[in-house]
């Protein structure tokens, strides 16, 4: 009778099999520390990426924040003007997800929706109010004193002279946003606010010997305003209060004169460029 010798063939591969597999987890125990120190200094590298990003994000971000200033030109010895813009439509409500200026333009269903007239919601006026004002050569020549602008809900912001407004209006709005937010706008690099919120009422910040007029297409006196202005006191400050919404007129609580300049109705904007250049031809400003 044969011997047969299968099984012992069987042993001896389960047996190498065995050995193979003792040797592979010695050399993945030899290699662990290896891998181990490797995978450190990835996880190093990648967080100290992450840090530098993250230090990079907020690089940006500080260097975003604030607005740029103009040159300024300072008369503090000469007669300046202030400008008050009254009844600006500058109103923050959420929609949707996120917190946003309100204009007719782009949120029409939703101020429809919350039964609010669309056509009350313009602070595209405001906007093109303070670039007039901020342009003119009043201002440029350092006799523009201040800018105040008080809203339809009595909120009253100070507008430095020397602020450069963004001319998009998109940009506008999420300035005007933030600073109805936080309450204030810093310089680039600095911590004066050019752009804040203060507290009413407006008649504290003017000049004690001032002129107080207010601007209306309602009010009965028609008046050339280049006359009106020559004749005035060259020696005192002059303020003038000009409505910067859409419909109505402001109220005169605190005007010594309340006049007409045209006999159209016209926009805050043209208003304000015919009364700078009045001050400029009064002034000899070119």
């Amino acid at each position: 009778m044969v011997r047969s010798y299968a099984v012992k063939g069987k042993k001896r591969k389960k047996r190498e099999e065995v050995y193979d597999r003792e040797e592979e987890q010695e050399e993945q125990v030899a290699e662990q520390p290896v891998q181990d120190a490797k995978r450190d200094v990835i996880e190093k590298t990648s967080n100290s990426a992450e840090e530098a990003e993250e230090g990079k994000e907020k690089e940006v971000v500080n260097e975003l924040q604030g607005i740029p200033i103009t040159p300024s030109h300072q008369n503090a010895d000469k007669a300046g003007v202030i400008f008050i813009l009254e009844k600006a439509s500058l109103e923050v409500a959420k929609v949707g997800k996120s917190y946003q200026l309100l204009n007719s333009d782009d949120h029409s269903n939703f101020l429809r929706k919350n039964n609010r007239n669309p056509a009350d919601y313009r602070p595209d006026i405001v906007h093109q109010a303070l670039l007039m004002i901020l342009d003119s050569r009043i201002n440029k020549s350092g006799r523009l004193r201040a800018v105040y602008v008080r809203t339809e809900k009595g909120v009253l912001i100070e507008v430095k002279p020397y602020v450069r407004i963004p001319r998009t209006f998109k940009r506008f709005a999420g300035i005007m946003l933030q600073l109805l937010q936080k309450l204030s706008i810093t310089a680039v690099g600095k911590r004066e606010k050019l752009l804040r919120v203060i507290k009413n009422p407006v008649t504290q910040y003017l000049p004690i010997n001032s002129r107080r007029i207010g601007l209306s297409h309602s009010s009965d006196k028609l008046v050339n305003i280049n006359q009106y202005v020559a004749s005035a006191v060259s020696d005192a400050d002059i303020v003038f209060v000009v409505g910067a919404m859409a419909h109505g007129k402001i109220d005169k609580e605190y005007a010594n004169d309340f006049i007409s300049i045209s006999g159209f109705p016209l926009s805050a904007a043209y208003c304000i460029a015919m009364i700078t250049t009045a001050l400029e031809a009064k002034y000899n400003i070119l």
